[in-house]
């Protein structure tokens, strides 16, 4: 059999190579003595350190099986079961109780309710029920809750009706903010303020706060409408229009409007227009024309 004989290793070579292993061991001294100060300078004993490990080696592992039990759909499993136990124990909607209701149709909230009905109790998510609530025009807020065993208890917060908003072809009863209640006759309307004008519905809001300038007026309004998209007219039950200038200057106008009427009576006397619309004046118009007096908005006649 060949012999297979190495050439010895240089004595160069082996020097560095023993070169090597004592910097490599050098710097793990250094490192691990490093490590061991840093670690001995917190206050923890060594105990504790194991303990902390230990912990995040089992957090780590709960995790990991959490993680696989959920792609497995265990959860799932095990709350379907747990809520056909519920149910099983009598623990299902069976009745629905409906609070604060007074203008709106009753009925439409328990549509929106029976969905979960002979729905294990576990199984009902109150958030999606509050969400469908909220999808009817009369519902400014919903709330509901459980009432074990069997009873879903809905507290509902109506919107409040404030005027009419008169539509091409129709009547429709509006809250403070503009939104659509529903449709009203006009009989049923009588009596309600009355809203009219392209682009009118945006700006309810906006003429509430108007009419907030002069309270006193508020009572003797019955209809207002918006014109050219920019200014209001403004009808009193006693048939007078009044024209208000438009953007900041409406809720001065109405004011001293408020205060001329309180000195010359206007609401109910001869002027059939009054114009406010040029600052400081207030140009009336009678049945046969203008009036027989301009007065300015300081009380005084022309």
């Amino acid at each position: 059999m060949a012999r297979v004989s190495r050439k010895p290793q240089g004595v160069r070579r082996s020097a560095a190579a023993r070169s090597r292993s004592q910097k490599a061991h050098a710097a793990r001294k250094r490192t691990s003595g490093l490590l061991d100060r840093l670690m001995a300078a917190l206050p923890f004993t060594e105990d504790q350190w194991h303990r902390f490990f230990l912990y995040c080696i089992i957090a780590a592992g709960l995790a990991i099986a959490w993680t696989v039990a959920s792609y497995a759909g265990v959860p799932e499993i095990a709350r379907t079961e747990l809520a056909k136990s519920a149910s099983r124990a009598g623990f299902e909607v069976r009745r629905v109780r409906v609070s604060g209701v007074e203008r709106m149709n009753e009925q439409l909230v328990y549509e929106r309710v029976l969905a979960e009905q002979d729905r294990p109790m576990p199984l009902v998510e109150l958030d999606d029920v509050r969400n469908r609530l909220l999808e009817l025009p009369w519902v400014l807020d919903a709330r509901v809750s459980r009432q074990l065993p069997d009873t879903l208890k809905v507290d509902i917060v109506e919107r409040v009706p404030h005027a009419v908003l008169r539509k091409p072809g129709r009547l429709m009863l509006v809250d403070p903010q503009g939104n659509e209640l529903e449709p009203i006759s006009a009989q049923a309307a009588k009596g309600k303020l009355l809203i009219e004008g392209p682009g009118a519905q945006m700006q309810v809001e906006e003429l509430g706060r108007l009419l907030d300038a002069a309270p006193a007026l508020k009572p003797q309004i019955a209809s207002a409408e918006w014109v050219g998209n920019r200014r209001w007219n403004l009808t009193f039950k006693t048939g007078q229009m009044l024209a208000l200038p438009e953007g900041d200057g409406g809720a001065p106008a109405l004011v001293k409007f408020a205060r001329l009427d309180g000195m010359h009576r206007l609401i109910g006397g001869k002027p059939i227009a009054i114009d406010m619309r040029v600052p400081d004046r207030a140009y009336l118009r009678c049945k046969d024309g203008p009036c027989p007096k301009q007065m300015a908005l300081n009380g005084s006649a022309e």
